[in-house]
């Protein structure tokens, strides 16, 4: 198929519907999520390296700054301690979230609502096996595909009675086949990461 303005507006329209309909994916500035977890790793081992990975080689200077700041704060009783940890929380996802290319909109919650998928993602790491999260993700494509072509096949029944019925059809038609090609095309090549190589 050749590749229109029409079909790559129409395509960038579906998976922006898409991408929007899903709910956060993710969980890394969540309390329970896994930079502040490193995050609290390093400040009970005393070591700042365990977090370094979620930064920029850029970061780094800012964090271990951070570090050693509320290192010192700490020792000065709980509520300060409390209150240094959620500073340092705050410092490390806000340069993670920045390496990522996203904005920083605070800590959320332990507990915060993230994606099946991310929690799959994180539970296969877990089991060390991703057939759960493979599962998951193919069979909500396919329920996706089978709804889209029942409504194309149904259309396709009426598109003779009409002009409409017809213009509903391939309304029906451009998306069934436009889903099929992003889900393939989303599928066969690796998502890249934002992250800059390190």
């Amino acid at each position: 198929m050749l590749r229109s303005p029409l079909r790559v507006a129409i395509a960038a329209f579906f998976l922006a519907a898409v991408a929007t309909a899903r709910p956060a994916a993710a969980h890394c500035d969540t309390l329970d999520g896994p930079v502040v977890a490193d995050a609290r790793a390093a400040l009970e081992s005393g070591a700042v390296d365990p977090v370094l990975k979620w930064v920029a080689p850029a970061s780094e200077a800012e964090v271990r700054r951070a570090f050693d700041e509320v290192s010192v704060v700490r020792r000065l009783g709980p509520a300060a301690e409390a209150l240094a940890d959620r500073s340092f929380f705050e410092t490390v996802v806000r340069l993670h979230r920045a390496s990522e290319g996203e904005p920083f909109t605070g800590v959320k919650a332990a507990g915060t609502e993230v994606s099946p998928a991310v929690r799959a993602a994180d539970r296969s790491l877990e089991t060390g096996s991703a057939d759960d999260l493979v599962r998951l993700v193919t069979d909500r494509d396919a329920a996706f595909l089978r709804e889209r072509f029942a409504r194309v096949r149904e259309a396709r029944r009426h598109a003779s009675e009409s002009v409409a019925a017809g213009r509903a059809y391939v309304r029906a038609y451009v998306e069934y086949v436009h889903a099929a090609e992003s889900l393939f095309d989303a599928g066969s090549a690796p998502a890249e990461s934002e992250h800059p190589k390190r």
